[in-house]
């Protein structure tokens, strides 16, 4: 089974959006470097940041996310992000209307039931999950392996927090990897399991 990996650039303060889902700078070192991060050169990152985030991106066999997370971006238009081979949508609401029932998207109802689909596709590939909600319910039910965050010097003071409505307290390990890249730190956790 691949590792499940819990992800997002994130603020200073711990949010990945503001009160009003925009991520405002939150992805600006997507595009303020000098090495081209993906086919289409739309995606620019220092050389230090490509060394991280292109090894894991090819990794990543699928991609969890919510139902606000899949309208928003109005489903990719039945295109998974970044490459991505598939794209499970935690929902309690079917498909929408007219949906490409081709597409590489599966709609489940639950977290768990989430990660063990995306854990049959994805094979011995990463299972990212994005974080929020979604991301904190899965950690919550002990099922993220990894914590990945891009975090970005800028303070947002409210809105949409990384790890969600998580109340209770979860150990991480480390961090085992603290990179500086040019406007993000990249900053890895593992999981600490509890004693058994």
């Amino acid at each position: 089974m691949g590792k499940v990996v819990m992800y997002s650039s994130v603020s200073v303060d711990g949010f990945i959006a503001d009160d009003n889902d925009q991520p405002g700078p939150l992805f600006d070192w997507l595009t303020g470097g000098d090495v081209a991060l993906e086919e289409s050169g739309v995606l620019t990152v220092s050389q230090t940041s490509y060394d991280y985030t292109r090894p894991y991106w090819d990794r990543i066999g699928v991609t969890i996310v919510g139902r606000h997370v899949f309208d928003m971006t109005d489903g990719w238009s039945g295109q998974p992000p970044g490459g991505v081979d598939h794209v499970i949508v935690v929902s309690h609401r079917p498909a929408p209307d007219g949906w490409d029932a081709e597409a590489p998207f599966h709609f489940v109802d639950g977290v768990e039931a989430a990660v063990t689909r995306a854990q049959e596709l994805a094979g011995d590939r990463i299972v990212e999950v994005a974080a929020g909600d979604v991301g904190g319910q899965v950690l919550a039910a002990g099922l993220v392996d990894e914590v990945r965050m891009d975090v970005v010097p800028v303070v947002f003071g409210s809105g949409k927090r990384y790890f969600g409505r998580v109340r209770a307290q979860h150990l991480l390990e480390g961090p085992d990897v603290a990179i500086q890249g040019s406007r993000v730190l990249h900053v890895r956790y593992q999981v600490r399991r509890p004693q058994r």
